[in-house]
């Protein structure tokens, strides 16, 4: 049974008084049903967030009428904020390179309806998982990159995920560095899994960066992209115990598990819109 259709308002602002009451009285005034309200005020940054989800059959109008009501509001107190709808499925364009397992697991997921989107194309540097992507019936584009080549390649790669319509972008062991140019683009819509607790062990081979260490902890962490090297928003993360009897090719191992789970529960939470960016921070409403 399919979850019945809910609009979801997410907002941050300055914080005051008066901004719950006002939003619920709104949502109240036109008979709209909540079924899930989170809030978080940070006290520091003096900045509050709210998710609100409203099943949709209870409003007496449509998204479109819904926004156009909510502007208001959202002006009196200086939101930040969107509405989106659940009967829409988010276009979700992976990016790849020669590692499957999270390639694997969200194929899988979505195959599954465990996930509520839809993967209009997926894009690597090698053509190694076109076979696997074309047999589910989801175009494949191979784009190389070279160090001579880079500019061009992600202008295609950008053409590429314009053409499909994708809201987000996910970096699925994608082992290439976007251009700055492209992730200042897209902000918060470009989201990548990385085999390290960052911010430990920053860059290429965060296992055997560990391993040599000694730690006795290994995790993953899946954030946004931005044009500094693995210091975006982090947005989910998640650790494994080792111990000295440990090999670095155990750690890459033990570490697979971790990312596909990570990257999942990244994803869900951003297509479920629970995420909200504040500076270099998120505030996750889990």
């Amino acid at each position: 049974m399919s979850p019945p259709r809910r609009y979801t308002l997410s907002l941050s602002c300055p914080d005051r008084v008066g901004v719950v009451a006002a939003v619920s009285s709104f949502l109240a005034g036109h008979q709209g049903w909540i079924t899930e309200a989170n809030h978080h005020a940070d006290v520091d940054g003096k900045r509050f967030f709210m998710r609100q989800e409203i099943l949709a059959d209870s409003l007496p109008f449509d998204i479109d009428v819904l926004r156009e009501k909510f502007a208001p509001i959202a002006r009196e107190f200086d939101m930040d904020w969107k509405i989106s709808d659940s009967a829409r499925k988010k276009r979700v364009v992976v990016m790849v390179s020669k590692q499957e397992h999270c390639l694997y697991d969200l194929l899988s997921r979505w195959h599954a309806d465990e996930l509520n989107i839809e993967i209009p194309c997926v894009i690597s540097n090698h053509e190694t998982f076109r076979g696997l992507v074309e047999w589910h019936g989801i175009p494949f584009h191979h784009v190389p990159v070279t160090p001579d080549t880079k500019a061009e390649a992600y202008a295609r790669v950008e053409d590429l995920y314009r053409e499909a319509g994708g809201d987000v972008m996910v970096l699925a062991r994608y082992m290439q560095i976007l251009s700055p140019g492209l992730c200042d683009r897209y902000p918060g819509r470009i989201i990548n899994i990385h085999h390290s607790f960052l911010p430990s062990f920053v860059g290429a081979k965060p296992y055997h960066q560990a391993y040599e260490r000694g730690v006795k902890l290994i995790g993953a962490t899946c954030h946004y992209v931005t044009s500094e090297l693995d210091q975006g928003p982090i947005i989910e993360q998640d650790v494994i115990r080792i111990d000295h009897s440990d090999a670095p090719e155990d750690l890459v191992r033990y570490g697979k598990d971790i990312e596909k789970a990570v990257l999942a529960r990244g994803l869900r939470y951003h297509l479920e819109d629970r995420v909200l960016v504040h500076g270099n921070k998120t505030v996750v409403f889990r």
